[in-house]
């Protein structure tokens, strides 16, 4: 037997000038055990697609027409899939070398500030950052220039902590 997805259309969010981040984050949240996720948007929704699959989803992409697409999003059962790229770097992290305090700031200047503060730093030195909230488009992007990265709300859930490892392709500053 197998549970309904469940379903999220976006299109009146947008419609209506707002971001639908927010929500589908909730909706995530919100499924059950081996639950899909079915996002409607007037678009395909790509961003998205990496997003949730560093949080261990896969996807089934259906054109709806018109420019608008429906997105079916499975979590992979015991893939080992995590969201932070730490998992394979078991050595302990150095004490940061920069922080960056990124609260005040709105998208996506957390996230260029971030990009541009890596590429300034060696191999193995590590980056503190505060964040309003989970830097979900970031994540995708510090992967793929092969950092690791650690992160989480602060107790008061009112911002984000994250770590990132600049990764060991990076050449080493003298």
């Amino acid at each position: 037997m197998s549970t309904k997805p469940l379903e999220l259309d976006v299109r009146p969010i947008l419609a209506g000038g707002s971001d639908p981040f927010a929500e589908i984050m909730e909706a995530v949240a919100a499924l059950a055990p081996g639950q899909d996720l079915r996002i409607v948007a007037p678009f395909r929704p790509a961003p998205l697609i990496q997003v949730l699959g560093s949080k261990g989803f896969t996807h089934v992409e259906e054109s709806l027409g018109g420019g608008a697409w429906a997105m079916t999003f499975s979590r992979v059962a015991d893939s080992g899939a995590r969201a932070d790229t730490a998992g394979a770097d078991a050595d302990p992290w150095p004490e940061p070398a920069r922080q960056l305090d990124n609260r005040d700031l709105d998208p996506p200047e957390p996230m260029v500030r971030i990009l541009a503060a890596t590429e300034e730093m060696a191999a193995g030195e590590v980056l503190s950052a505060l964040l309003p909230r989970e830097p979900s488009f970031l994540l995708p992007e510090l992967a793929k220039r092969g950092h690791a990265w650690r992160g989480a709300m602060t107790e008061d859930g009112k911002a984000y902590r994250l770590l990132v490892r600049v990764g060991a392709g990076r050449e080493m500053r003298t």
